[in-house]
C-alpha cells in the first residue's frame, strides 16, 4: 500500500481498526454529527499538547456555503465520542449551541492562551485543564 503521495515506504497498518488508535490523517475531513444525526461540520485539524502528546481541541469548520463565510470552531476533545456506525464524530449540541460558540475565521490565526482556553472550555460547560 502506499500513501496519498506516492511514497510506496508508508504501509497503512489500519492503526484504529484493532484498537483506540487512528492516524492524524484520518481525523482530519471526519465528519462531525449531533445526536439527532445531523452533520455540523468536519474536522479540519487536531490540536495537541506539545509536552503530553494528548489531543486537546478539534477544530470543526462549520457554517457557511460552498467554503464561503465557514468558520473554525475549536471543539474540547472530550465533547467528540466517535461512532463507528456513522464513522465519525458525535457531539451533545445544536447547530443553534454551535452558532453561539466560540469561533474564528478560516483563515485567522487564532492564538490558544489560558484566556481563550478558560473561554472555550466554559462555554462547554468543561473545567480548565492545568
Amino acid at each position: 500500500m502506499t500513501s496519498n503521495d506516492g511514497d510506496t515506504a508508508y504501509a497503512d497498518q489500519n492503526i484504529g481498526s484493532g484498537n483506540n488508535l487512528i492516524e492524524s490523517d484520518r481525523v482530519e475531513g471526519t465528519a462531525v454529527y449531533n445526536r439527532q444525526g445531523d452533520r455540523l461540520g468536519t474536522v479540519r485539524r487536531f490540536l495537541v499538547e506539545k509536552q503530553s502528546g494528548k489531543a486537546r481541541y478539534a477544530e470543526m469548520v462549520f457554517g457557511g456555503f460552498l467554503g464561503i463565510g465557514e468558520d473554525v470552531h475549536p471543539l474540547p476533545w472530550d465533547v467528540l465520542t466517535y461512532d463507528v456506525d456513522k464513522n465519525g464524530y458525535v457531539v451533545d449540541l445544536t447547530k443553534e449551541q454551535l452558532e453561539g460558540a466560540p469561533r474564528y475565521g478560516m483563515h485567522e490565526d487564532r492564538q490558544f492562551d489560558d484566556a481563550y482556553d478558560r473561554e472555550v472550555r466554559g462555554y462547554y460547560g468543561l473545567p480548565v485543564l492545568v
